[in-house]
């Protein structure tokens, strides 16, 4: 007898058909903080890692995060301010060499340096969708990351 996709006996495949429909049903803003939130999952991972000299988490962790990071650079568009576009692929390049030199030279420093500024990105990125919420009029609240409680 199998265990049904949602039941209790498979928590791995409900969080996972949770989370493709949350992915499914995000706006585009939405899809952007959670990418955020992955990113800063993974680089606190490959941190992680780093500390502990298990350099399979390292790699992992810092990897997952840099592909992530590639979607952001790759995802942003120019809507009109062609400036503030490369402003952000900059940032987002330099935290992809953040992770990268962390990755190369196993350096905490480096680490800290990609997921500050991720996490800075991630609260400029939720304060700015709280304001196009307000200014709209609608009761949208960003989705809070998993490791803060309500």
């Amino acid at each position: 007898m199998t265990a049904h996709a949602f039941s209790p006996a498979n928590p791995s495949a409900s969080a996972n058909a949770y989370l493709r429909s949350k992915v499914m049903t995000a706006s585009p803003a939405e899809l952007r903080l959670m990418l955020l939130d992955g990113a800063i999952k993974f680089a606190r991972q490959g941190r992680e890692g780093i500390e502990r000299r298990d350099y399979e988490r390292m790699f992992n962790g810092l990897s997952q995060c840099r592909d992530i990071v590639t979607e952001l650079i790759v995802s942003v568009r120019d809507q009109g301010d062609h400036d503030l576009a490369e402003k952000v692929r900059g940032l987002y390049a330099f935290i992809y060499s953040q992770l990268l030199e962390a990755s190369l030279s196993k350096s905490i420093a480096h680490c800290d340096q990609a997921i500050e500024r991720l996490e800075y990105e991630r609260q400029t990125w939720a304060m700015l969708m709280k304001k196009l919420a307000d200014e709209r009029g609608a009761e949208v609240h960003p989705p809070m990351r998993a490791d803060q409680s309500a």
